[in-house]
């Protein structure tokens, strides 16, 4: 299998990762639960994969492969890994509530952010420079 393929696999995998990620913090929320150990390693399972798409876009652009703005998919590339533990961290490590619907939130926004990235051609095809 291409590694430009393990790259689409990969980010494909994070959407819907931030998808399901979402949806359980919103049915934390509604419920009234706070968030558990559990929530908090997905949160950590979704930073490390995002950091796993930008490995393979590295050993990609390392290989010579290049994406139309690879700068700019580095930079998205970085929000999606930083994002997830930075909100964690603005929130002090709340559970309540409001923490679950914050989560819930920024997930759905981070879908919105990688259908973006892969609508506009930052994600792929990575052809030789």
């Amino acid at each position: 299998m291409a590694l430009n393929d393990i790259h689409g696999i990969l980010f494909n995998a994070h959407i819907l990762f931030s998808i399901a990620l979402g949806v359980w913090s919103l049915r934390m929320a509604v419920r009234e639960h706070s968030l558990s150990g559990n929530f908090w390693g997905a949160v950590l399972t979704s930073a490390g994969l995002a950091a796993a798409v930008l490995v393979v876009g590295i050993l990609l652009y390392a290989q010579g492969f290049r994406v139309e703005r690879t700068t700019i998919y580095i930079l998205y590339m970085l929000w999606l890994i930083v994002i997830m533990p930075g909100l964690f961290s603005l929130l002090r490590g709340r559970d309540d509530r409001d923490a679950a619907i914050a989560f819930a939130i920024l997930s759905f926004f981070n879908v919105f952010v990688s259908l973006s990235m892969w609508q506009r051609g930052l994600v792929g095809p990575w052809l030789p420079a």
